[in-house]
């Protein structure tokens, strides 16, 4: 699948660049991520065909740091759309590419799917042995939730499916970002993440899920919720969106600006292959 990306070359704002300093000083600098080829799973934000913005966050990464992007993300989808995404990106590249970047779940918390739990606890037998013969004796066993109505549920056959289909690649999990007032139609009008939703959680619970699946599945996670600055309750930062009147949902180039820079500083820290 050719890169979805092929645009114009955007100068990034602001200054990035220190003082020119020889390389027999501090030697030559790359950016784990230059030049990889990475798979973007997400929803409407991730979405190539969303025209709150001319340049989305993985569009800039291309620009400045010659990512090559796949990108998956779909309008509207949900944690339980991306198996499907992880299937296409196999079925297309196969092994063929460098890492992997989830951005999802804003989608989730308007649909109302309960939070729901991480693990089915059951008592089972095992077979022990600590500095005496082993026995076989009863404990608490868990194993996770694979619940596909469930938020948690959803994440953990997710995850499963990315581990088994791509053992050996980086998989990186980003926070959903601050939700403004999204209406759009009599049929389609969202209200900002001020209210629960119709289950009666708060967005905070989708999000820390997010935070908390890094740990369970071993993946680091960007917390662009609390990094990026983008919080559109606060009318001032409503230049980050799309249209402070009906969409403050969607950020607009400014904001997907803040959320590519936030990716690139975070990305230093974490490697893309692990060859």
């Amino acid at each position: 699948m050719p890169s979805l990306a092929q645009g114009r070359k955007v100068k990034p704002a602001g200054n990035i660049q220190s003082k020119k300093v020889s390389s027999t000083q501090v030697g030559l600098f790359c950016h784990p991520w230059q030049g990889r080829r990475v798979a973007y799973f997400g929803d409407s934000i991730t979405d190539p065909r969303n025209e709150a913005s001319d340049k989305k966050y993985w569009s800039l990464l291309q620009d400045w740091l010659g990512i090559e992007p796949f990108v998956y993300g779909i309008s509207g989808r949900q944690w339980n759309d991306i198996p499907r995404q992880a299937e296409q990106l196999k079925k297309e590249h196969g092994e063929e590419f460098d890492a992997i970047i989830i951005f999802i779940g804003t989608n989730d918390f308007n649909a109302a799917v309960p939070v729901g739990e991480w693990y089915v606890e059951t008592e089972d037998s095992v077979l022990v042995a600590v500095h005496k013969p082993k026995e076989v004796v009863l404990r608490c066993h868990r194993q996770p939730s694979m619940n596909k109505d469930t938020y948690r549920g959803r994440i953990n056959i997710a995850m499963r499916k990315i581990k088994e289909l791509f053992p050996k690649k980086q998989v990186v999990l980003m926070t959903p970002i601050h939700r403004g007032l999204f209406d759009r139609s009599n049929t389609n009008i969202q209200p900002t993440e001020a209210y629960q939703n119709a289950c009666g959680e708060w967005v905070d619970a989708y999000v820390q899920s997010v935070k908390q699946a890094g740990n369970i599945w071993s993946v680091p996670v960007i917390d662009l919720n609390a990094s990026c600055g983008l919080f559109p309750l606060v009318a001032q930062q409503l230049v980050h969106f799309n249209d402070a009147s009906v969409d403050q949902l969607h950020p607009n180039n400014s904001g997907h600006l803040r959320m590519a820079r936030t990716m690139m500083y975070q990305l230093l820290t974490l490697p893309c292959v692990f060859e």
